[in-house]
């Protein structure tokens, strides 16, 4: 199983719930095998285990150093970038043209599972390919020669440069400007902070998307640009020229990713400042949307992966953890810590997350896939589909992620608040996932003032439409009965919810979504995981009742029956844990939608309503 991804729950996402062979029989898809696919997760696993987990707390430990105006990594981060280059992981999912392996995007999140925990080290590299691959759909062919080769190469790095001391997240007031020069460039001038991977020692050069506004461009977001600003001008060779004018500045001192150098830094001192305009004038907020959306996915990603991570080392130790008499009575002596209810209670809900944040970035990125091969109407559905679930990916994903890290400190008890094991780490390296690529309280907002009203709603009810397929599909399982259940009461809060919202504005409650759009957010993550956990037990109880010949009985004998053979056999213990997990989710988490619809729907604005003063 391992310390980072439980590779049995990932094939069986992969491979039993979504179907991934399908997808290689595509003509997008179709020169790759799904034993190539197996071997590329097994290198994946393999190195998650053997480079990237080693390199974590050595790298929190040694930390990002700025000194003398130049930043130094930790060592171990330098041979961790020369292996993961070496291995083609950190561009599986670019277009083979560009250089990359051109993967689906289901199997890039696979791999990247095994790596998204360690972000401290990942935001170099996917700073850099996210760059490129921006430089890939908007540049011209000398950008993409000069620039992106290199960057997909491992040999440079690049950043994103949105932020600024007086805008913060309001990214049309920036005051960054260019002004056009005849030879075609510009000369680009400004303050910006918080820029991750603003520079380091792992790479040559550094090529940094900026947003600016071009001298005489309209205010707001829709006079805003982008441009390329490359630490080093590049010469007609390729090779290197004279510094350009920017300067980092200082990097922060923060809770956790002290790997990670997240710096202020300064365009344009000495008014020479080299820029090239990446795509059209005022493209600028278009195209760094395109970033946006894949790194919110990644942000996802990321809470699925430390998720995971928290949960097993947390389930290691529980099991190697000797304190205790078991209260049951059944075992004499002290017994390991998995033995008492209340640790039982808290493995049992980080595994469900863990496993069901697992299934919701996946599905993502499946649905993502299923845009590439549809064509019409049907493509259409699953790009609204994308489109409408992101904002939760990314925020219910990085919350529960952290929530899981919370767990495993406290299974672990007073040594997960030491350093000696990494679930302190991890607890300090998540919390940022839901500040940064917009604040979850954006991404709330961006739900629902935005994407439940896409195509007038009709992405919602296509996902409403998949979910109730699934109830369907279950209605008559005895052993599901609790979560179908559950699951139907779930979504028909979730749709009272939204049927509110809709039409607050004609009952004059204006602001009844913004103030209780996270609740709702919350709200979905919750019921897509329980539709999640009941697919997948679906198809768990379908393998129980074929591995054990239960053809004839009744789904409570079968199940009684798995439950006996669960103890003599690992895949049947598997897929007794897919459904038992399930039926937890259903009893325990599910419950908790009725509540937060309440919440939403109570119509309480006091929030806005009391006086400034009154906070104390």
């Amino acid at each position: 199983m391992g310390l980072i991804v439980d590779t049995r729950d990932q094939n069986f996402v992969l491979f039993e719930m979504l179907g991934l062979p399908s997808l290689l029989e595509s003509e997008r898809y179709g020169e790759h095998t799904v034993e190539s696919i197996q071997m590329m997760l097994e290198l994946a696993n393999r190195i998650g285990m053997d480079e990237v987990l080693p390199a974590y707390q050595a790298g929190d430990r040694d930390g990002a150093k700025f000194e003398g105006g130049e930043i130094t990594t930790p060592d171990s981060f330098k041979n961790l970038l020369r292996v993961m280059n070496e291995s083609g992981l950190l561009v599986t999912a670019v277009k083979a043209e560009d250089g990359g392996i051109d993967l689906p995007h289901l199997v890039d999140v696979a791999c990247r599972e095994n790596f998204a925990f360690n972000m401290g080290f990942l935001l170099y590299p996917d700073a850099a390919i996210g760059a490129a691959r921006l430089i890939s759909s908007y540049g011209s062919e000398l950008q993409k020669r000069q620039y992106m080769d290199p960057m997909i190469e491992g040999r440079w790095g690049g950043t994103m440069v949105l932020t600024e001391p007086a805008a913060g997240s309001d990214v049309g007031a920036l005051l960054a400007k260019a002004v056009y020069q005849d030879d075609g460039t510009y000369r680009l001038s400004g303050s910006k902070i918080f820029i991750t991977s603003g520079d380091s020692d792992l790479y040559e050069n550094v090529v940094h998307p900026v947003l600016a506004r071009v001298e005489g461009d309209p205010e707001g977001t829709r006079g805003i640009s982008i441009f390329l600003v490359p630490k080093y001008r590049v010469n007609e060779d390729g090779s290197l020229g004279e510094r350009n004018d920017l300067v980092v500045t200082g990097i922060e001192e923060k809770m956790g990713l002290h790997g990670s150098a997240t710096c202020s830094m300064t365009f344009g001192d000495n008014g020479d400042c080299y820029a090239e305009l990446l795509g059209e004038p005022r493209q600028g907020m278009k195209i760094m949307f395109q970033m946006m959306n894949g790194a919110r996915i990644g942000m996802g990603l990321q809470g699925a992966s430390t998720a995971s991570a928290a949960y097993l080392h947390a389930l290691d130790y529980a099991r190697d953890r000797i304190q205790g008499d078991d209260i049951t009575g059944t075992a004499s002596g002290k017994v390991p810590i998995i033995k008492h209810p209340d640790v039982r209670r808290m493995l049992m809900e980080m595994k469900t997350t863990a496993e069901g944040l697992r299934a919701l970035v996946y599905f993502c990125a499946y649905a993502d896939d299923m845009t590439q091969i549809s064509e019409g109407p049907e493509r259409e559905q699953w790009q609204g589909i994308v489109d409408l679930i992101v904002p939760v990916v990314k925020a219910y994903g990085t919350d529960q992620g952290f929530r899981v890290t919370e767990a495993a400190i406290q299974v672990h008890g007073g040594y997960g608040y030491t350093a000696e094991f990494p679930v302190e780490q991890m607890m300090r390296d998540m919390k940022i996932g839901s500040i940064y690529e917009g604040t979850n309280g954006i991404q709330s907002l961006d739900l629902v003032g935005r994407k439940l009203s896409l195509g007038k709603g009709a992405h919602f009810m296509n996902l409403l439409g998949l979910m109730n397929a699934t109830l369907e599909a279950h209605a008559e399982n005895e052993t599901l009965l609790d979560l179908t259940q559950a699951l139907r009461e779930a979504i028909r809060s979730l749709v009272e919810a939204a049927e509110h919202f809709r039409t607050s504005g004609k009952e004059g409650r204006p602001l009844a979504p913004i103030i209780k759009a996270y609740p709702f957010l919350e709200l979905m993550g919750n019921v897509m995981l329980g539709w999640l956990h009941l697919w997948q037990a679906g198809i768990a109880h379908a393998a129980l009742a074929t591995e054990g010949d239960g053809e004839g009985q009744s789904s409570t004998l079968a199940w009684e029956a798995a439950l006996a053979r669960a103890a003599e056999d690992k895949e049947t213990a598997f897929y007794v844990g897919k459904i038992q997990g399930a039926l937890f989710y259903g009893r325990n988490v599910l419950p908790k939608t009725e509540s937060l619809a309440k919440i939403i729907m109570n119509d309480d604005l006091s929030t806005m309503s009391i006086p400034d003063a009154s906070f104390g």
